[in-house]
């Protein structure tokens, strides 16, 4: 019987690196998305076409909490369990103190730490029955946050928190960490500092979605010792951090 992984914000970039690195190890693979149906659904077909019928797209809004609900309830459905989880989706944009909004902590906070809680709420028989994993995807700026983006931050410092949390209370069955990466991809809109965060960085340069890919991996497949650890994969970024 093959194993199950369930990642959200599947269907493009480090997510759809993830989707692929576990499909290669030989997991059945859940591909979440909100709105980038068409990528999903093409990702779906081309894992398809190298094992039949081990690769589903789920959509779900994750700052409904009855939608993250349905999503976890459905993931178990296809294949009849779940062995990992992978929280990657994540909203991020900055929130200056002077014009953040309520409609701003619920999409920054839903997102990143409520969706993440009720997923492995959701999921929890499941994975203690498979003796499952999680990995949550948080980020450097939790432990050093980033200016202008409060609410951002505030969430990954949650899901930090929730990480190392839940490890104690749902081992020794489950397993949780995380992966705090640095620079990989820039934002979508765009990042204008972006040879400062690399002249900040050991190994001067970008990494690479699979770095993340394959320290998820990792995490959910070779690490059985290993619970309520956050990893960093920024190229030494976070030794001489300095903000911004």
């Amino acid at each position: 019987m093959a194993k199950v992984a369930l990642i959200t914000g599947a269907a493009r970039r480090i997510g759809a690196e993830i989707t692929r690195t576990l499909h290669q190890h030989g997991f059945h693979v859940i591909i979440h998305c909100r709105r980038s149906t068409t990528d999903a659904a093409d990702l779906a077909v081309e894992l398809n076409r190298l094992r039949p019928d081990s690769a589903r797209v789920l959509s779900a809004n994750l700052n409904d909490p009855a939608a993250v609900r349905e999503l976890g309830a459905a993931a178990q459905s296809q294949w009849g369990h779940v062995d990992v989880l992978v929280n990657n989706a994540s909203s991020f944009y900055p929130t200056p103190l002077d014009s953040a909004t309520d409609d701003d902590w619920d999409a920054l906070l839903h997102s990143n730490l409520r969706a993440p809680f009720i997923l492995i709420q959701t999921l929890a028989e499941t994975l203690r029955a498979q003796r499952g994993a999680v990995v949550n995807l948080i980020d450097v700026y939790a432990e050093k946050p980033l200016a202008g983006h409060s609410l951002y931050c505030i969430a990954k410092a949650g899901l930090a928190t929730l990480t190392r949390s839940l490890a104690r209370e749902l081992g020794p069955h489950v397993r949780i960490n995380g992966i705090s990466p640095g620079p990989i991809l820039w934002p979508e809109a765009g990042q204008g500092n972006q040879q400062d965060i690399l002249d900040a960085t050991a190994l001067g340069r970008c990494g690479t979605p699979a770095d993340i890919a394959g320290a998820v991996a990792w995490l959910a497949l070779d690490a059985p010792y290993v619970t309520g650890q956050i990893l960093a994969v920024d190229g030494g970024r976070s030794l001489a951090f300095q903000g911004g």
